[in-house]
């Protein structure tokens, strides 16, 4: 395995479950785990990867579909769990028992070196106990993970600007989500500031983080009922064309799933 750089995998993106996959040369990481441990297990070995070879799961708040696994895999493969303090006591009596030694507190606004990469947190605006996502640094290679966020602010695009890869948000679709079937209440929380990224917000996001780095846009954490892969991809790319933005040589737009794990992809 080369030393430059690390490797990644959306293994399943959506409100159903999320889970991505991150390789090093020393160290293989998943940022959530919300899916089964089988359904986990089976997203790997679509990238030819095994649970077996897991060190850590890193995860960013406490809904069912980011920490459904969490807690199975790492009791059966002893996996060092990583969270912040009030993450932690939001999700243990979710999860079950994990031991002492495998609990880790990652606070919001730290940078840790875990093996031979350095994972940057940042705070998000969502509907949970202290929401946070993380930012991969190797090798003056960058990856962004931005989903479950109603808005992003100015200092969070200041911390994720020009990275070489994001996993962007594009949840919904404004007119679908309100002509859906929702509740008003529902559509309420989604469309809040602490609530989901629309496909709009997305692509707005996108384009404001972007730069001379930038190769590749995960499209994630798409709603089952109030998005379809064809209107986020579209808007998207519409969003970065009409600003000049090359979707086929200079930034690639890429569709997720929350069945199919994406091809391992060297950043």
């Amino acid at each position: 395995m080369e030393n430059n750089g690390f490797k990644v995998s959306v293994l399943a993106s959506g409100s159903s479950g999320n889970s991505l996959y991150v390789e090093t040369g020393q160290k293989r990481i998943l940022v959530d785990a919300g899916l089964s441990g089988k359904k986990i297990t089976g997203l790997l070995e679509q990238i030819g990867r095994k649970p077996d070879d897991l060190d850590a799961i890193l995860v960013t708040h406490e809904h069912r579909d980011h920490i459904h696994g969490v807690g199975v895999l790492a009791r059966k493969y002893k996996l060092d769990v990583y969270a912040n303090e009030k993450t932690w006591q939001a999700m243990e009596p979710l999860i079950g028992d994990v031991s002492f030694e495998q609990k880790n507190i990652f606070n919001m606004g730290q940078v840790m070196t875990l093996g031979d990469i350095d994972i940057e947190s940042f705070g998000v605006s969502h509907d949970a106990a202290d929401p946070q996502f993380y930012q991969f640094h190797k090798d003056n290679k960058s990856f962004v993970v931005l989903t479950d966020t109603g808005y992003c602010s100015d200092r969070v695009r200041g911390i994720i600007k020009n990275a070489d890869g994001y996993l962007m948000e594009s949840n919904h679709d404004l007119a679908m989500l309100r002509m859906g079937k929702y509740p008003w209440s529902t559509k309420q929380r989604i469309l809040s500031d602490k609530g989901h990224l629309s496909n709009e917000d997305g692509a707005s996001v996108a384009l404001d983080v972007i730069g001379d780095k930038t190769k590749r846009i995960y499209l994630g954490h798409l709603s089952k009922e109030n998005n379809l892969k064809e209107i986020a991809h579209m808007t998207m790319t519409d969003t970065l064309i009409k600003n000049d933005v090359d979707t086929f040589k200079q930034v690639k737009v890429l569709d997720t799933d929350p069945e199919k794990a994406c091809s391992l992809f060297a950043i």
